[in-house]
């Protein structure tokens, strides 16, 4: 089955903001089809399905902070006029519940799908990191002899010198 999304513009939505992966709310209705007004309104007819960790509201050094990030407009020149609520993988599938549309199911398992993908990525890369922290380990203990080897490598690659023969007989004349 394709995705009603694809994948990677889903995975470009998703920030990590203090520690948590998280969407934003104009980035989730975007993807849903609805006005962020009405994505918000729809939470908050529903406010108890959305404890604090599956939802919050940016404060004002995050957004600056996000505004330097992804270039937002300014306040004022079209931008928001309030702080942005982002939402936790539990908060975006609980999303799918309060927006209760076809369009808005087949997105909520696109964007389970990429933070699925998201996480074996995470942990892929750690695995990756563990290995090459042994790796490093191993080499600091062999420093010494890799650096001979280097230094006897360097050695050989120096041409040697050629002594310069003498041009004429090498004898100067009796007289």
């Amino acid at each position: 089955m394709q995705s009603i999304v694809p994948a990677e513009v889903i995975e470009r939505k998703i920030l990590l903001i203090r520690g948590q992966k998280v969407m934003l709310d104009r980035g989730l209705a975007d993807l849903y089809g609805v006005a962020t007004k009405v994505l918000l309104q729809a939470v908050k007819r529903n406010l108890t399905r959305f404890p604090d960790d599956f939802m919050f509201q940016l404060n004002y050094q995050e957004v600056a902070a996000l505004r330097s990030q992804i270039v937002t407009s300014k306040t004022g020149r079209g931008g928001h006029r309030y702080q942005p609520y982002v939402f936790s993988e539990q908060g975006v599938a609980m999303l799918s519940s309060v927006l209760n549309s076809e369009r808005a199911i087949q997105v909520n398992i696109a964007i389970m799908g990429a933070f699925v993908k998201l996480k074996e990525m995470l942990s892929t890369n750690k695995e990756l990191a563990h290995k090459l922290a042994q790796l490093e380990r191993k080499i600091e203990k062999h420093d010494g002899e890799i650096k001979l080897i280097f230094d006897a490598i360097r050695q050989l690659m120096i041409p040697p010198e050629t002594k310069k023969k003498k041009i004429g007989f090498g004898r100067e004349k009796e007289g």
